[in-house]
C-alpha cells in the first residue's frame, strides 16, 4: 500500500482533494488553525468564509442538493461545533450528504473543560448519520475517506469528523481513497426481484392506483428521475410528490397531482385517501403527509421502496416493503412491467381519473385578487411568470407560510432546483443555502423566497454573498407577522397572537445597500411583475 508522510492538517486537505471536493464552507478558530494554514498553502480548494457556523452548514446543504456532491464544512471547536448542530440536524432529516470537520482541543485536554471544549461527538451523535473522534494521526486518512463514503452511500446524511489540535500537527502516513474500504457499512442498493414482481402484480390489478414520490428519488440521481418519469407515463397512473420530492416528476405533466400533505393539493390528498394501491418511492410517510395514522389511506395496498431499511414499516405498515436504491428499483419495476406486458385496468383507471378531475375542479389554490394589497399568491404567480422560460433557475426558501406558498405556486420541471428545509423546518435556511447553490452554479439564477421573520435568522450571510460577489436574489414577502405561527394561533388558540408580530423590523432596502446589495421595496400589486424582472436582470445580489 502506497503511503505518504505528512501532517494531520495536510492529510485533511489532501483527503478533501482526493474526494473531489472543490468548495469548503467554514469559519476559522484556534482549534482548526493548522488546517487553515494548510488551506492557505494551496490553490485547488476554494474556501467560503461565512459569518456564522450555522450558515456554513446550510450553505453546504444548498451546494450538495443542487450539485449532487457531498457538501463540506470546516469549523472550530466548542461554539463553532455547537453552532453547526442545527444544520447537521436539518441535513439528517432531509437526507443531505455533508461532511463537517470540527476542531477539538488537544487529546490530553479532552474531558478537562478546556477553553472552547465541547463533547462534539456526544452532542452530534443523535443528529448525524455517523461521527468520528480521531485520536491517532495514522487513522486520519482512513476516517476522512470513510466519512465521505458514509455521507453519500445508502440514505445520504451528515457525518462529523472531530479533529483534536495535536493530531493536526502530528506527522503520519496518508493513504488514498483507493486503499480504504469501510469494513461494515454496505447498504443494499439492488431490490429483491421477487418483491418487485409482487409490486408489479398489485399495480396491474389496481383500480385506483397512485404514485407517492419523495426526495429519495432525487437523491438517487438524474437517471432515477428519468426512469420514474418513464414508468409513470407508461402506466398512466396519477403521481403526487412530497415537499422534498418536488421536481422528481414534471409539474406540468397531466399525470402530476402536485404536492400532497398538510399544505398540499386537495386532489392529491383525496387521491391518497381513496387509492387502492399506493406506490411510495423514496418517501418516509412523515406526519405532514399522513395526518392521523388510523385514518391514512384506509383502503389501499401499500408498496414502499426505500434505501433505508429502518424507514420501512416505521410509521405505516405496508404490504410490500422493498429495500433498495430508488433508481434501481424503478428500473427493475419498469423492466418487469414491460416484460410481463402488464397493463392497467383501462375502464377502472378512466373512472379514477374522472373522479380526480372532479376534485381538481375545486381549484384548491384559487384566491381572490386585490388591487390594493400584494397578495402572496399574486407575488409568486408573477415571479413564476418571470422565471418560467429560464432553464437555470434554482429556488431556496426560508421556513413559514411563504415556503408553502412557494411550493404551491412555483412549478418545478426538473430535480435539484428546489431547496427547502422539510423535516426540521429551519428558519434561516434559505439565504445561506442560496449562497451554497450559487457557489456550485455561479452563472445560474438563484432566488431565496423569504419571509421577513425567517430571513432575519441568518441575515448576516448577506455579507458573505457580497464578499464573494454572488448574485443571489432574495424575494421577501413582508407582512410583519410570523405568518404560520399567527395562522395556528388564529386556528387553535382563539386569535391570541402571542409574540408573533414583529414591531421593529429593519429597513431591508437600506440594509441591502449597507452590505453592497441592491434593495427595492414595493407596496402595491401593480409593479410586482416589473420589479421581479428587474431583480432577475440585476447583475449583483
Amino acid at each position: 500500500m502506497a503511503t505518504m508522510r505528512m501532517t494531520g492538517a495536510e492529510m485533511v486537505i489532501r483527503a478533501l482533494l482526493d474526494q473531489g471536493v472543490d468548495t469548503v464552507f467554514g469559519y476559522p478558530g484556534g482549534a482548526v488553525l493548522p488546517i487553515y494554514d494548510a488551506l492557505f498553502k494551496q490553490n485547488a480548494l476554494r474556501h467560503v468564509l461565512v459569518r456564522q457556523e450555522g450558515g456554513a452548514v446550510h450553505a453546504a446543504e444548498g451546494y450538495a442538493r443542487a450539485s449532487g456532491k457531498v457538501g463540506t464544512v470546516l469549523v472550530t471547536s466548542g461554539p463553532g461545533a455547537t453552532n453547526a448542530v442545527t444544520g447537521l440536524t436539518d441535513a439528517l432529516m432531509d437526507s443531505i450528504p455533508i461532511v463537517c470537520l470540527t476542531g477539538q482541543v488537544p487529546t490530553h485536554l479532552i474531558g478537562n473543560d478546556a477553553f472552547q471544549e465541547a463533547d462534539t461527538t456526544g452532542i452530534t451523535r443523535p443528529c448525524t448519520k455517523h461521527n468520528y473522534l480521531v485520536k491517532d494521526v495514522n487513522d486520519l486518512a482512513r476516517v476522512m475517506h470513510e466519512a465521505f463514503y458514509v455521507a453519500r452511500s445508502g440514505r445520504p446524511g451528515p457525518v462529523v469528523v472531530d479533529l483534536p489540535k495535536d493530531i493536526q500537527f502530528q506527522e503520519g502516513d496518508y493513504v488514498g481513497p483507493d486503499h480504504v474500504a469501510h469494513k461494515t457499512y454496505r447498504p443494499q442498493t439492488r431490490p429483491d426481484k421477487a418483491l418487485v414482481t409482487r409490486a408489479v402484480e398489485l399495480m396491474a390489478a389496481a383500480k385506483r392506483p397512485l404514485f407517492y414520490i419523495g426526495g429519495g428519488v432525487i437523491n438517487s440521481g438524474p437517471k432515477a428521475v428519468a426512469q420514474l418519469t418513464k414508468l409513470v407515463r407508461m402506466t398512466g397512473f396519477p403521481c403526487t410528490q412530497t415537499l422534498m420530492g418536488l421536481g422528481a416528476f414534471p409539474a406540468s405533466d397531466p399525470l402530476s397531482l402536485g404536492m400532497l400533505g398538510m399544505h398540499g393539493m386537495y386532489e392529491a390528498n383525496l387521491a391518497m385517501n381513496q387509492c387502492d394501491v399506493m406506490i411510495a418511492i423514496g418517501a418516509r410517510f412523515d406526519d405532514r403527509v399522513t395526518g392521523r395514522l388510523d385514518a391514512f389511506a384506509p383502503h389501499s395496498k401499500k408498496i414502499h421502496i426505500d434505501i433505508d431499511p429502518s424507514s420501512l414499516n416505521k410509521n405505516v405498515v405496508v404490504d410490500v416493503a422493498i429495500v433498495g436504491d430508488a433508481g434501481l428499483a424503478v428500473e427493475e419495476m419498469t423492466r418487469q412491467w414491460r416484460a410481463g406486458k402488464a397493463a392497467p385496468n383501462a375502464r377502472a383507471l378512466k373512472a379514477w381519473w374522472s373522479q380526480i378531475a372532479t376534485w381538481r375542479a375545486r381549484e384548491s389554490l384559487r384566491w381572490r385578487r386585490s388591487n390594493k394589497i400584494i397578495k402572496p399568491q399574486f407575488a409568486l404567480e408573477r415571479l413564476q411568470a418571470a422565471i418560467k422560460d429560464r432553464d437555470d433557475v434554482y429556488i431556496t426558501t426560508e421556513v413559514g407560510q411563504h415556503q408553502m406558498w412557494a411550493a404551491q405556486f412555483l412549478k418545478f420541471e426538473r430535480p435539484n432546483r428546489w431547496m427547502t428545509s422539510g423535516g426540521l423546518g429551519t428558519m434561516g435556511y434559505g439565504l445561506p443555502a442560496a449562497i451554497g447553490v450559487q457557489m456550485a452554479f455561479p452563472d445560474a439564477l438563484v432566488i431565496d423566497v423569504a419571509g421577513e421573520a425567517s430571513i432575519l435568522m441568518n441575515i448576516q450571510e448577506m455579507s458573505t454573498a457580497a464578499q464573494y460577489r454572488l448574485p443571489v436574489k432574495v424575494f421577501i414577502m413582508n407582512n410583519q407577522w410570523m405568518g404560520m405561527v399567527r395562522q395556528w394561533q388564529e386556528l387553535l388558540h382563539g386569535g391570541r397572537y402571542a409574540e408573533s408580530y414583529t414591531a421593529a423590523l429593519p429597513d431591508f432596502v437600506r440594509l441591502a445597500e449597507a452590505v453592497g446589495w441592491k434593495g427595492v421595496r414595493l407596496d402595491a400589486p401593480g409593479g410586482v411583475g416589473r420589479v421581479s424582472a428587474a431583480m432577475i436582470d440585476h447583475t449583483g445580489p
